[in-house]
């Protein structure tokens, strides 16, 4: 067979080209005509296979330039359903599209916005549902490309779920606010689209039906996933917060399990829809998060879409399946061959054209057989799918009966505790019924004898009106004996109604078992009829009632001699009382005379106390002028050239010379509060006298030794303070000039002494640079040293907790004592880092010097270094200790949580100290800064550890105030409110000892390093003072002193705060 070897070579770049161009085109062409067909004025739904193409063109270009190329020329405002059409069609683009379809539509937002707000002003009923569609859309598009972890057909496994929610509980939050966002577009679209239909069975079959409902498949896989995601992140998020803060998001998410499990109860009856999708069927109820074995019963909802039949027309063929080249490259390509090497050899066919046309037609029937074998398996995976979802239908019908199987033996259950209820409780009635009888017949001899006293009471009621009558007739001769007979006739007949009443209420207290014996009271009527003819009889006892009514006519007469005798009594009480009283109004006024007198008396004493007070004043004020202008003297005294002191005691004079000027300040400030007192502002001029002329004469002193120009102007300092104490002298022996006096102004001239005096200190003569540079390495051994005992303490109690603790405490010791290793673990890192970090900077830093000498002259730095390894230790061994006295039960948990904060406060000290004078790219450098957040992170936990466990261990009582009456209510909730004040009063107190003692140790830490940047301190060479002292905090290098040399609380290292996650 003959073969072509050489091909010219412009047939070579022409076939290439021509065929990457007609294929363009022939994909062009087909999705030209995809979306004019899908996409149209009709009101009938998108036909499958159109969309399809469509799809398949986006995973062929990989995205949506295509598709968006030729929808932007639609005429979307001219027709709404044009614009509905296109908005299913998008939707099922983003769904099954190529995953740059989502990135390809960001950049078209604007024009679904604009399309939504258009129709969303018009009255259109397809209006309408497009612009809740594109708010859909455009919410669809968001929610992707902010999680991209969630592909836009919303399928993800749920691991997958749990990496995008992450572990902080803000984001789980979140995330769960924008799914229920998502959500609610969702089925505020299928709301809108059964608003508009009427859901008959015919509607859904209509085309003008079905057009609406065909976007809905696409909203019930989406809301199928977003409820199945909901349900996982809510259970998640009641594990770790408390039920009301997620109040919100239940009912949101009961509202939506509602709305939801109507909506796929509504399309489940529709015959549109069974042929298309298969809807799951959601719970009767929504799950209960508030018991978390309720996640096992959560099933997730799965949607099935059938595989559709293939359609009867041919399918067009958008990607080349076979191997060779298309029919119209074939023409082309023979068309170039003719014209290059001519026609063939005649209208006679060779070999070679037989075998081409063998080949041709066996490719057409592998063709057609590819194509047979494609529908079987398309027909194959459709039984297959079919059969799958029969086989989850009865294991959803098979959880189902188990879940009815579980509750109805749990109804069964409850049933029997019911019934074992009931015969306890008929038991119980059974014995109650024999007590109630035993108490029937006790009532019933009590109501024998109530009928009895009651018998007797209307008798003695009918004798009594009886003897009242015969006594009201016979007693008509004088009033003063009506008047007596009527009050004793209303005594008798109050005594009478009163014991009627006792005589009712007992019978109410009795009403109820009186009930059972009113037979008894009706069979027993005869015996009132008795009981009256005795009530006549007994009218014959009258008489002996006009015997007592004469008794009690002497009596009368008795009472009212005596009433008269207490009246004449009475008389001679009044009179004598009158005279009392004139002499008691005497002697007031002669006790308010002498009273006036004595507060004259005490005014007087009281001012002549004031004057005494202020001559004292005087006299101290004049002893300190004379003490001052003595000092000044001495400035100008021949003789006191010949004496001399050092810089460092005149320091030490005019610093406490400025520390009198604050009590000076106090007592005067006293003195004008209560100037019957003026001890205190006397010590404190005497006190400040004495320093300040001290502090003159030093200086004076110290000037004869000093060059000329520092010799001057400490002079004229001196001289300056004495001016202005004899000034401050001055004004306080005037009285008119008193209360404008400002001890203060004598700060300056001192402030000016005692900064010369520093400067007048010889520099750097105190530094031992053997003793400076092993102090460094012995710290920083000596701190990892403390580390590592702590680790090993803290195995120690672990080991101890493990064989003396059990249950909840043995896991809170656990967790509390491993918490603290990682957190010692941590420490010892960056220990280790920053000695490297040291080494470094003294190795980049010292060039020809020693490392001694680079210690002697960064001594600043090298005393922060020494500070922050001390407060490293320190902290790691409190730590240990408060550890083991909680896992002792000793000591208090709050005590772990302080420490810790201390610890992260050190080492956030040590990684300032050693930051100081690294280089910024230094590799230990951030290796120590990651061993900081290290140490802080493992801080947080130990903080954390202790926080759950003091909660787990800790019983909170719960509070039973069933059993109070009103009153004892009142009296503990007013007990209550005096223990809140007193416990607030306490909070208060310890909040102001806490900041005091947080100046007090600021104050501290500032005194170190007051000396200027020229002249380093002196370290501190004594050994270590143990885990029982906390050593002061370090200071930051090159600092400038202040002019008032008062400590900046801004130039101290300030622990850094620890951040509770």
């Amino acid at each position: 067979m003959n073969s072509i070897k050489n091909v010219p070579a412009r047939v070579l770049s022409r076939r290439p080209g021509h065929s990457l161009e007609a294929e363009r085109e022939q994909f062009d062409k087909t999705q030209a005509i995809s979306i004019s067909k899908a996409i149209n004025t009709q009101e009938a739904p998108v036909k499958e296979k159109h969309a399809r193409r469509i799809i398949l063109g986006t995973h062929h270009e990989k995205g949506a330039f295509t598709f968006w190329s030729y929808a932007i020329g639609l005429p979307l405002p001219s027709s709404s359903v044009l614009s509905w059409k296109f908005c299913h069609v998008l939707h099922k683009v983003l769904r099954d599209g190529h995953p740059n379809v989502l990135h390809d539509c960001q950049r078209y937002r604007s024009n679904i916005r604009e399309i939504g707000d258009l129709w969303g002003h018009l009255h259109d009923r397809y209006g309408q549902l497009v612009s809740v569609y594109t708010k859909l859309l455009l919410a669809k598009i968001s929610f992707h490309l902010k999680h991209p972890q969630f592909p836009a057909g919303l399928e993800v496994t749920d691991e997958v779920l749990e990496k995008a929610a992450g572990t902080d509980i803000n984001n789980i939050f979140q995330l769960t606010v924008e799914m229920f966002d998502y959500m609610d577009c969702e089925l505020k679209l299928s709301e809108s689209v059964f608003r508009q239909l009427n859901t008959a069975i015919a509607v859904s079959q209509m085309s003008s039906g079905q057009c609406r409902l065909a976007p809905l498949i696409q909203v019930i896989q989406d809301c199928s996933h977003l409820y199945h995601y909901t349900v996982k992140l809510l259970f998640q998020l009641h594990s770790c917060l408390p039920a009301d803060t997620l109040q919100g998001h239940r009912d949101r998410f009961h509202e939506q399990f509602h709305s939801l499990r109507n909506f796929f109860r509504r399309a489940s009856d529709m015959l549109y829809f069974k042929r298309l999708i298969q809807i799951p069927r959601l719970p009767e109820g929504p799950p209960n998060f508030l018991r978390a074995s309720a996640l096992a019963e959560h099933v997730k909802p799965v949607v099935v879409v059938p595989e559709e039949t293939p359609e009867e027309e041919e399918p067009e063929n958008l990607i080349e399946i076979s191997s060779g080249p298309p029919a119209g490259e074939l023409a082309v390509a023979a068309d170039l061959f003719e014209q290059t090497f001519g026609p063939p050899n005649g209208p006679m066919k060779d070999d070679r054209d037989l075998q081409i046309e063998t080949l041709k037609r066996e490719v057409e029937t592998l063709r057609t057989e590819l194509q047979r074998i494609r529908l079987e398996a398309q027909r194959y995976v459709a039984q297959l799918k079919g059969q799958v979802n029969t086989l989850e239908a009865e294991l959803e019908e098979q959880r189902k009966q188990k879940q009815k199987a579980l509750v109805d033996n749990e109804q069964l259950r409850d049933e029997l505790g019911q019934l074992r209820a009931a015969r306890q409780e008929g038991e119980r009635n059974q014995g109650l019924r024999e007590e109630a009888e035993k108490k029937a017949s006790a009532t019933e001899a009590r109501y024998s004898k109530l009928k009895e006293k009651h018998s007797e009471l209307v008798t003695a009621h009918a004798e009594l009106l009886r003897k009242n009558a015969d006594t009201a007739k016979q007693l008509t001769v004088t009033q003063q004996s009506q008047e007596e007979v009527a009050r004793v006739k209303e005594q008798l007949a109050f005594q009478m109604e009163q014991a009627r009443r006792e005589a009712e209420m007992r019978l109410e207290e009795q009403s109820d078992q009186l009930e059972k014996l009113r037979r008894e009271l009706e069979a027993k009527a005869g015996e009132l009829a008795h009981t009256q003819e005795a009530l006549s009889r007994s009218e014959q006892s009258g008489s002996e009632l006009t015997s007592q009514l004469a008794a009690l006519g002497a009596e009368k007469d008795a009472l009212s001699s005596g009433a008269r005798r207490r009246e004449a009594e009475l008389l001679a009480a009044q009179d004598a009382a009158r005279d009392r009283e004139t002499v008691l109004s005497r002697e007031r006024a002669e006790l308010q005379g002498r009273l006036a007198q004595k507060e004259s008396q005490e005014q007087g004493l009281q001012q002549k106390l004031l004057d005494e007070q202020f001559v004292v004043l005087q006299g101290a004020a004049a002893e300190a002028a004379g003490i001052l202008r003595d000092a000044v003297g001495r400035l100008d005294d021949p003789l006191h050239l010949c004496c001399t002191s050092s810089p460092g005691y005149l320091v030490s004079r005019a610093q406490a010379a400025l520390d009198s000027v604050s009590g000076l300040e106090k007592g005067h400030a006293q003195y004008l509060t209560s100037m019957a007192d003026a001890s205190a502002l006397v010590a404190a001029l005497t006190r400040f006298a004495h320093l300040a002329a001290d502090t003159i004469i030093n200086g004076g002193a110290t000037s004869h030794l000093a060059p000329r120009d520092h010799a001057d102007r400490l002079m004229d300092a001196c001289r300056e303070c004495g001016a202005r104490g004899l000034e401050l002298v001055g004004q306080l022996q005037d009285r008119q000039a008193l209360r404008q006096v400002q001890p203060g102004l004598v700060r300056g001239p001192l402030g000016s002494v005692l900064l010369l005096a520093q400067e007048l200190k010889p520099k750097s003569l105190d530094v031992r640079q053997e003793e400076l540079g092993a102090m460094v390495d012995k710290e920083m051994a000596a701190t990892s040293a403390a580390i590592e005992d702590a680790v090993r303490r803290i195995e120690d109690m672990m080991n101890q907790a493990r064989h003396s603790s059990s249950g909840v405490k043995l896991e809170v010791n656990e967790r509390i004592l491993n918490s603290c290793t990682d957190l010692m673990k941590a420490i010892r890192l960056l220990v280790m880092a920053s000695t490297s970090l040291q080494r470094e900077i003294v190795e980049s830093g010292r060039g020809a010097a020693t490392q001694q000498e680079f210690y002697a002259k960064n001594s600043r730095w090298t005393e922060g270094l020494i500070s922050a390894s001390k407060a490293v230790g320190w902290g790691a061994t409190q730590l240990v200790e408060s550890a083991d006295r909680v896992v002792l039960h000793t000591g208090k948990y709050e005590e772990l949580i302080v420490c810790s904060h201390e610890i992260a406060a050190s080492t956030a000290q040590l990684v300032a100290a050693s930051k100081v004078k690294a280089d910024q790219h230094s590799p230990h450098l951030s290796r120590l800064q990651d061993c900081s957040r290290t140490v802080n992170e493992m801080a947080a936990n130990v903080v954390a550890s202790t926080r759950s466990g003091q909660e787990q261990v800790e019983d909170r009582d719960t509070m039973d105030f069933s059993g109070l009456s009103l009153i004892k209510l009142k009296k503990q909730e007013m007990e209550t409110q005096v223990r809140v004040l007193e416990l607030e009063k306490t909070l208060e107190a310890e909040r102001v000892r806490l900041g005091e003692l947080r100046k007090q140790h600021y104050a501290l830490a500032g005194a170190v390093g007051v000396p200027g940047e020229e002249e380093p301190s002196r370290p501190t060479a004594g050994p270590r003072s143990g885990a029982s002292k906390k050593p002061p905090l370090a200071q930051k290098p090159s600092l400038a002193p202040r002019q008032d040399l008062q400590p900046d609380k801004k130039d101290a290292t300030h622990p850094a705060p620890l951040v509770d996650s």
